[in-house]
């Protein structure tokens, strides 16, 4: 069942800051569109960093306020880090396209788990006293 209440854990939500949501998504998430246009060497920097920064604060959200996203965001964004430094210091095998394959794979992925889990579950998670 879709939960439309925020259950009092907006306030406690990083995303519904404009300051900490720029700061903590934005600027990383321009890191990661800028490792586009460079070589290897600093996509690999710039992806690992951001993507990993990215993952460990939606991981850091879910527990503080319940965001249902960032429980797959998280995740999600703290593995495409580690492809992305095991591609980049040639670890992992992907081939001549694993950049592309890794950053397409990125991008879809954020979006689908930014926006079709709270479609299905809502935005938070419910804690036990909210259900009484």
């Amino acid at each position: 069942m879709r939960d439309l209440s925020a259950c009092g854990s907006q306030h406690r939500d990083v995303l519904c800051s404009g300051t900490t949501m720029f700061l903590f998504w934005c600027l990383p998430g321009f890191a990661f569109a800028l490792g586009f246009f460079v070589s290897p060497a600093p996509r690999t920097a710039l992806w690992t960093l951001s993507l990993g920064f990215m993952g460990i604060l939606c991981l850091l959200n879910a527990s503080r306020c319940g965001r249902i996203h960032c429980y797959f965001t998280g995740p999600f964004f703290v593995l495409a880090a580690l492809a992305s430094l095991g591609y980049g210091i040639g670890q992992l095998p992907f081939g001549p396209s694993g950049w592309k394959w890794i950053g397409n794979i990125t991008i879809i992925g954020a979006i689908m788990l930014s926006t079709i889990p709270e479609f299905v579950f809502g935005r938070y998670r419910r804690s036990g006293h909210d259900e009484l």
